[in-house]
């Protein structure tokens, strides 16, 4: 028998949920989350890798900082990020894996 993991879920915790999918639902964003999985980074890196101009990567880390899913953290003059929701890689492996299952099926 399956688990429901939803079962006893409170509806203030479906928002919470809800809003970190909401985070998670823009590929700028992922491509941020995907360039984050390498360690700590600062702006100018991620607009480096990224090719996102400085306004949108500030923008993008901004939702996902507020979503609980990146932290930030002084260093002098540098703001760094990182992820902090240790579960964001298997979140991200699970739909990838899901995503790549169904294209072959296709």
């Amino acid at each position: 028998m399956i688990k429901n993991p939803l079962k006893g879920v409170s509806d203030a915790d479906f928002e919470a949920i809800a809003s970190r999918f909401r985070a998670l639902g823009d590929v700028s964003r992922l491509h941020l989350v995907r360039a984050l999985q390498s360690g700590e980074m600062n702006v100018t890196d991620l607009v480096e890798i990224t090719g996102l101009n400085q306004p949108n990567v500030s923008r993008h880390l901004a939702v996902l900082v507020a979503a609980g899913l990146i932290g930030r953290r002084k260093d002098g003059l540098n703001v760094l990020y990182r992820i902090i929701d240790e579960s964001l890689a298997d979140i991200c492996a699970i739909v990838c894996k899901s995503v790549s299952k169904q294209s072959r099926t296709r």
